[in-house]
């Protein structure tokens, strides 16, 4: 829905608070490099994907092999997070040391960084802001009532059943990422295209050349399958809680940088699994605040800006990981109902 000024805690005429924050966050040394944090995060991380490959090796040619698609998936997945991480200049102090850990996570998930940072920068500078958000730009869905009157064809169809599509449809976001990325180095909207061409065909060759060599075809194919499916769906899982359901702006809503992160974003509660789980995502609203905020620091930061944001009367979201599912089906179901009334027989 799209949300006027003057509700949920909007102040039209924007306010220095934000400044007050980071003066409250920067002294708690909230903003500081965790180094130890990341050397252990990236360190386990790689050894559960090399200790991933020596049960591939081993197992051979096995029905079994399913298991670790479903392994690699979740590997693949915090990879991709250590990436996130590494965009924002969360692990290192220079953006040329971030910037190759980054170029390395994508390379080993087949991903591209440059195209996806680019993708993202625009996602962190306009959450929810219909026509600016790539994250609620996606085809096959709606986010807003003006984007269902869009729909037409195939997309309007699953536009009008997407809330029952949504999980399905993640089934296919793996290779979505692959493809995109294949797109803007083949196009040339990556700065370091080279690099990047490289990295994309070595992991294609490595990734489907080992596949194909230890699996028989059947097999092969199945690992595939389930490793980029389960992949998919894990990322999806973790991005569409922070936004999804949430308010949705356009530009005639004038929105100050704290109440425009804030109002658009939603927390997940849960323990140190849930941190582990959404990858730091689940603190969405303190991500947004401080995007180079240390994954390991945004525990610390949370009860801090929702203490800020009542003192100062900005609606804070958060609940629990399943009800925000029910938040985004419910707001998926909503706004594609016009279509549905449309196609309904007439009495």
């Amino acid at each position: 829905m799209v949300v006027p000024p003057e509700s949920a805690g909007v102040r039209a005429k924007p306010r220095d608070d934000f400044s007050e924050l980071v003066r409250l966050v920067r002294g708690e040394g909230l903003l500081e490099r965790r180094r130890g944090y990341y050397a252990v995060k990236t360190g386990l991380t790689l050894l559960a994907l090399v200790g991933g490959c020596v049960a591939f090796a081993v197992l051979g040619d096995s029905w079994w092999q399913l298991v670790t698609a479903v392994f690699f998936a979740v590997v693949f997945a915090q990879i991709a997070f250590l990436g996130h991480d590494a965009g924002h200049n969360q692990i290192f102090r220079t953006g040329r040391a971030n910037d190759r850990a980054g170029y390395a996570f994508g390379g080993l998930v087949g991903m591209s960084y440059g195209w996806w940072m680019g993708k993202h920068r625009r996602h962190h500078a306009n959450p929810n802001h219909e026509g600016d958000d790539p994250d609620i730009d996606i085809p096959l869905l709606a986010f807003t009532r003006g984007q269902s009157a869009e729909k037409s064809g195939f997309v309007r169809w699953t536009s009008k059943h997407q809330a029952a599509l949504f999980f399905p449809l993640l089934l296919l976001e793996g290779l979505s990422l692959h493809w995109a990325g294949v797109q803007a180095v083949w196009r040339g909207e990556v700065k370091a295209r080279r690099l990047e061409a490289v990295l994309l065909i070595a992991h294609v060759g490595v990734y489907l050349g080992a596949v194909f060599v230890v699996l028989s075809p059947p097999v092969a194919v199945a690992f595939i399958a389930v490793h980029q499916g389960l992949w998919g769906v894990y990322l999806g899982c973790s991005f569409a809680p922070g936004h999804k359901g949430m308010p949705t702006f356009t530009d005639r809503t004038q929105l100050d940088f704290l109440r425009k992160q804030v109002l658009t974003s939603r927390n997940v509660r849960g323990g140190p699994w849930v941190d582990f789980t959404l990858g730091g995502l689940n603190y969405q609203i303190e991500h947004h605040l401080f995007p180079s905020m240390p994954r390991a620091n945004l525990r610390r930061a949370q009860p801090l800006v929702r203490a800020f944001c009542a003192d100062h009367g900005i609606d804070y979201a958060q609940c629990g990981l399943l009800k925000t599912y029910h938040y985004v089906l419910r707001h998926l179901h909503d706004v594609s109902a016009p279509l549905r009334a449309k196609s309904a027989p007439a009495r």
